[in-house]
């Protein structure tokens, strides 16, 4: 998308506003499938974390995506966006054990990364498949916050722990039917990648009844010109082979899953906010939006690197800004960044704001929550409204005390 389409859709449905591109997300998930066109049970589970939008889903959905979900009502949104129960895996994290039961009996794929709730799940219901998420020991991913794979993580059923696994296993005569692990996201060195793979091809030999192995995500994308993302390609070719390798090693047909979710949504997201101040100070320059972490909170937390672009002067002599939000604290997107020069009004534009960008967002300083469009040859559609002050007070009972 370029300017002239996007300033537009500011006119239309105000500022701030997030716009998703379909044609990003179709090249995205065309990109993976065609890198394991060899694999001849491939599943792709859009991990709806990324960005829960009910029309996001139906657009993945019609692409023959399945669902990745961490909580019930995740798992209640895809079927309400029309995906069969048996095509989502239920992947939770120190939830209830009476939330796991609910989703087991809508017919959902449950996925259990906790020694005790596995021998819980196995003695009371043994005749339901479960995956079992595997801890790989393996540490991937661009930031501490979002590497979930290593031996301090809270995530997954450590490798070592697999003999504590085969006795559950024994004792309820439960059925293991997948196997998973995530080390973690914005992945660099496919070889790490390929290296824990290694691990879940040797826990899986433990188990006889494996209907598919899921190898997770975290694939990288570019958040700059020149940025290194991962190699999906590379990845799909060196991974195909040893997964069919392990398939015949195996001796039957096995499916295999992956879990992408920024992968398929990040690039396709664009946040733009207007400018309500430019603030000289003795050092620096301000710009301040009519946004703030509570709309866009990854580089705050994350530290992500957003690029920023000014679509009302995209042509303009270049100045270093730091870019800051109007909550009323540390709020900075970028700091002493090159943008073309920004003046009062204009409207600034947030790239690769597709995934954990509107799915963070809050009502912190009771601001409301922004607009949601989708972009689709040439057209616009409204597919989230702007919140109001009836949205914020619509759940509060006020009690006069």
């Amino acid at each position: 998308m370029t300017a002239n389409d996007l300033l537009p859709l500011t006119e239309e449905y105000g500022c701030p506003l997030y716009v998703y591109d379909v044609a990003t997300i179709e090249r995205q998930y065309q990109r993976l499938t065609t890198a394991f066109s060899k694999v001849e049970h491939l599943r792709i589970n859009y991990a709806m974390k990324a960005l829960s939008n009910l029309s996001i889903l139906k657009v993945l959905l019609k692409m023959g995506a399945q669902l990745d979900t961490v909580s019930i009502q995740e798992v209640l949104l895809g079927i309400h966006a029309g995906c069969p129960p048996e095509k989502i895996i239920f992947t939770p994290n120190g939830v209830s054990f009476e939330e796991i039961e609910e989703v087991a009996k809508m017919g959902v794929q449950i996925n259990i990364d906790n020694l005790s709730v596995l021998e819980h799940f196995g003695t009371k219901y043994p005749t339901i498949p479960v995956c079992i998420r595997i801890n790989p020991h393996v540490m991937a991913g661009g930031n501490q916050n979002i590497s979930v794979g290593h031996i301090d993580s809270k995530f997954g059923i450590s490798i070592y722990q697999i003999p504590h696994i085969l006795r559950i296993v024994e004792n309820t005569k439960m059925k293991i039917n997948g196997i998973h692990m995530h080390t973690g996201s914005d992945i660099l060195d496919i070889e790490v990648f390929l290296y824990a793979s290694e691990i879940l091809f040797d826990a899986a030999k433990n188990f006889t009844d494996l209907e598919f192995l899921d190898f997770g995500s975290g694939f990288k994308v570019p958040y700059k010109k020149g940025d290194i993302e991962t190699n999906i390609e590379e990845l799909g070719r060196k991974l195909t082979k040893r997964f069919l390798a392990f398939e015949k090693e195996y001796g039957r047909p096995l499916t295999l899953a992956f879990e992408p979710g920024k992968f398929l949504v990040s690039e396709a997201g664009y946040f733009l906010a207007k400018v309500n101040v430019v603030k000289q100070t003795t050092s620096t320059v301000f710009a301040g939006i009519d946004s703030g972490f509570n709309h866009l909170i990854r580089p705050m937390y994350y530290g992500s690197q957003h690029t920023i672009e000014n679509l009302s002067n995209p042509k303009g002599k270049e100045r270093f800004y730091t870019v800051v939000g109007y909550i009323c604290e540390t709020d900075t997107f970028a700091n002493n960044r090159r943008i073309a020069e920004i003046t009062e009004g204009d409207i600034l534009c947030f790239k690769n704001a597709g995934a954990y960008c509107f799915s963070m967002a809050s009502n912190y300083n009771s601001r409301y929550k922004p607009a949601e469009v989708l972009w689709k040859d040439r057209k616009s559609y409204l597919i989230g409204k702007r919140e109001t002050f009836e949205d914020l007070i619509k759940n509060q009972i006020v009690v006069d005390v």
